[in-house]
């Protein structure tokens, strides 16, 4: 997270929005982000927000002997309890393929300035 601080930091803007669950608020990608962003004084964060629910969200595991279903991401998250870093992997369908979820990420390009 110190690498992106800075990087964001140095470029004076936020490139692209988190991913965020549109009924639980849950941020599913750009955690990293968000907690710079945090730091750096920023009090507006762009987000998409998806549903979760959709049969096109999938999600996948870092380690192979892990199992999770988005049950377990959306209790986690409403609880506050944070996962490990690397645990889990959200996918969307999109048409034949099974992407990352942050092919949904939009490209910003807000100031710094603008979210303090």
């Amino acid at each position: 997270m110190k690498k992106l601080k800075k990087e964001i930091e140095s470029d004076s803007i936020l490139k692209f929005a988190i991913v965020v669950d549109k009924n639980t608020n849950i941020i599913l990608d750009g955690e990293h982000r968000l907690n710079a962003l945090k730091e750096l004084g920023c009090k507006a964060i762009p987000v998409v927000y998806i549903d979760y629910n959709s049969s096109n969200i999938e999600i996948q595991t870092w380690r192979k002997k892990l199992q999770l279903i988005k049950k377990d991401i959306i209790e986690a998250g409403l609880s506050g309890r944070k996962l490990p870093p690397k645990t889990s992997k959200h996918m969307i369908r999109i048409g034949d393929a099974l992407q990352h979820i942050s092919a949904l990420e939009k490209r910003v390009d807000i100031s710094l300035e603008e979210l303090r």
